[in-house]
């Protein structure tokens, strides 16, 4: 069987592992559910199944143009954030041509890439952080797409409007900024940047969202890429038809109405991360403070045994070994309830 070589050497991607009856703390999603009123659109929507979905996803386009302040022509819809990443490295990368990324970073930058015949690059962290000067100085002639994840994943970790300001400054207008802005809704801090008032300013810059963290449609999978309108029409270059289903659009846009879930989901996200902060500074552990729906914790042992340990205590978390560290875990902020079982079961296995 005659494959392609970039193929081979891709290693698929490793869902969380689920267990029943278990409290999932893997995967970032919502606590508190879904959106009620993304809900009601789906069960108002069920009797359209026989139809093919709205192909140029026009409805969620003018929703999301409404809800930002600027026309449909900036966003382009995909099946999760996934599929937009896959979009851009098809419309700019050729075979051997570069993408640049973090280290310790969301692993479908390098898929994406890789999907493509793209090579990667790869900055260090400091401190869990992305370090924007040590990713400017890896940028080569080569380099057609950097892949920013702020809030990081898997860290939490941030950087500045200052700092992203003065970066995109210095990279030339021929390699594409993508800043995955998937947490985003969960970040509190005052200089966290407003990427979408550079748009016009860095013709650049692309910046994506997705409606699976906060708004608590991760089933669904639905994200969006905002950037300039001749952006998003090449990209839409690479879009199969029909891309995003019918419930996901009739869901994300009854969503983005839905400020009063949003409200919940934040508060109850800032209340468990003080009191997981707590209970890390009592058991003397070394975290990160997160701008996201979960912290990135050292916990002094093996990750993947640490896993095991949780699992038998009905808990499910990310071991961080994928990420080539082997002492440090990833938990999703729960409900208070959830919080107060992984704290105690973390408790128990160290």
């Amino acid at each position: 069987m005659q494959t392609k070589e970039n193929i081979q050497n891709i290693a698929p991607y490793q869902p969380g592992v689920l267990k029943a009856g278990a409290i999932k703390l893997a995967s970032n999603e919502n606590p508190l559910g879904a959106s009620p009123l993304a809900l009601a659109a789906v069960k108002a929507n069920l009797d359209k199944l026989q139809l093919y979905p709205d192909g140029g996803c026009v409805r969620l386009k003018d929703a999301l143009a409404e809800y930002y302040g600027l026309t449909p022509e900036y966003f382009l819809p995909g099946n999760g954030s996934d599929e937009i990443f896959h979009f851009i490295t098809a419309a700019f990368i050729r075979p051997a041509e570069r993408v640049l990324t973090a280290e310790v970073t969301f692993s479908e930058y390098t898929f994406a890439a890789k999907l493509f015949a793209g090579a990667v690059d790869y900055a260090p962290l400091q401190d869990g952080k992305y370090q924007l000067a040590e990713i400017l100085k890896k940028i080569t002639p080569q380099t057609r797409v950097i892949f920013l994840a702020n809030p990081n994943n898997p860290t939490g970790t941030y950087f500045s409007a200052t700092e992203l300001e003065s970066f995109l400054k210095e990279v030339s207008g021929d390699t594409m900024v993508v800043i995955d802005e998937a947490y985003a809704e969960y970040a509190a801090a005052a200089d966290y940047p407003d990427s979408l008032r550079l748009l016009k300013t860095f013709k650049n810059l692309l910046v994506t969202r997705t409606f699976s963290k906060i708004y608590g449609l991760a089933g669904l999978r639905v994200g969006y890429v905002i950037a300039n309108p001749e952006v998003i029409a090449y990209l839409n270059k690479t879009r199969e038809p029909f891309n995003v289903n019918t419930l996901a659009q009739t869901a994300a846009a009854a969503a983005l109405n839905d400020g009063d879930f949003v409200r919940r989901s934040r508060e109850n996200n800032a209340a468990g991360k003080k009191y997981l902060y707590a209970e890390f500074d009592k058991l003397g552990l070394k975290y990160y403070p997160t701008e996201a729906n979960f912290i990135f914790v050292y916990i002094g042992q093996d990750c993947a045994a640490a896993f095991q340990k949780l699992l038998e205590r009905g808990v499910t978390v990310r071991p961080m070994r994928s990420f080539g560290i082997r002492d440090a875990i990833r938990v999703t902020i729960g409900t208070p309830e959830q919080n107060q079982k992984f704290s105690a079961a973390l408790k128990e296995i160290l």
